[in-house]
């Protein structure tokens, strides 16, 4: 069975950093594109950062230069590094491989 769980949400200061995890049970992430989508309250999910195998990380628009995306290949996760949040970064961060979702992890932007 298939399972991919997120971790490391939380609140966080605008201007601040906070790091997302994605871990896999039954699925190893190293023979798969890996991505980072959230849903903002009253919005449309959307592809936030995407970690392809053959052509390495890839970036929304919205959040280039702030956040990173990285593998750890040993432990079969991914994370999300997220600098200089903003308010529009709140939402909840899903992670995504293949047809499998996590459940999610909520990340608030303060003021």
């Amino acid at each position: 069975q298939v399972q991919l769980v997120e971790s490391g949400g939380g609140e966080v200061q605008a201007g601040g950093s906070l790091t997302l995890s994605c871990i896999a049970f039954g699925l190893d992430f190293n023979l798969y594109s890996v991505e980072w989508h959230r849903q903002a309250p009253g919005k449309q999910r959307e592809l936030v950062a995407k970690s392809s195998p053959r052509y390495g990380p890839s970036y929304a628009d919205a959040v280039k230069g702030r956040f990173t995306i990285s593998r750890d290949t040993a432990k079969n996760t991914v994370a999300l590094e997220m600098n200089s949040v903003i308010s529009n970064d709140t939402g909840v961060y899903y992670c995504r491989c293949a047809i499998y979702w996590g459940q999610g992890t909520q990340v608030t932007v303060s003021s």
